[in-house]
């Protein structure tokens, strides 16, 4: 995929969740969740060739710049958005699959045993699909399946299954409806606007 393809699917991801964007140009030069994803896939690539403290440099910049931290050894995937953005972390060993929307205040947090190893997998995976609401806490190596929805401000410590609601302080799954994983879908539809 060429970088301006990239750029075409970043924008289009943009604003097929965002109602209040108005134009490409608007969301490419202030939508902080954007720069920070922009960021990220550079850091990303310094990190997997070696270069990790001028990755991890450049990755606190972008924080400074955007409110929003995104470990260059996570791994994120396509049209990934971040809405308002400010106060997200998100960690080293996080995974984050393709259409996953996260708001702000959201944490992908490591849990893990004192002294455990560099590089162990601490923090947890969002499948394809999953949308994460304001201020939710998603801590340790956990996997929250695809085409689930987090609710704002829940506090989660277990996994979910694929097509979960998850809700709560501590968080707990349920099936989601029908209807709200078929919309949830509609919003990925974004050849239409490139």
């Amino acid at each position: 995929m060429t970088i301006l393809t990239r750029l075409k699917e970043d924008l289009a991801t943009a604003r097929a969740h965002d109602p209040a964007a108005r134009s490409g140009l608007e969301v490419f030069l202030v939508y902080s969740g954007l720069h920070a994803i922009w960021t990220y896939r550079l850091t990303h690539r310094l990190w997997l060739a070696g270069w990790r403290f001028p990755a991890r440099l450049l990755s606190q910049f972008a924080r400074f710049l955007t409110g929003i931290e995104i470990h260059p050894g996570a791994t994120v995937g396509r049209r990934f958005f971040i809405d308002h953005g400010m106060g997200v972390v998100i960690g080293e060993t996080a995974i984050v699959g393709d259409d996953v929307m996260l708001y702000h205040g959201v944490t992908l947090g490591g849990k893990a045993p004192r002294n455990t190893p560099p590089g162990t997998k601490r923090h947890p995976t969002l499948e394809d699909g999953v949308t994460v609401g304001a201020g939710a806490k998603i801590l340790g190596d956990i996997v929250i399946g695809a085409w689930s929805a987090v609710g704002a401000n829940a506090v989660v410590t277990r996994g979910a299954p694929a097509h979960s609601l998850v809700v709560g302080v501590p968080a707990t799954a349920r099936p989601l409806s029908q209807a709200t994983a078929d919309a949830a879908r509609g919003v990925h539809d974004w050849h239409w606007m490139i």
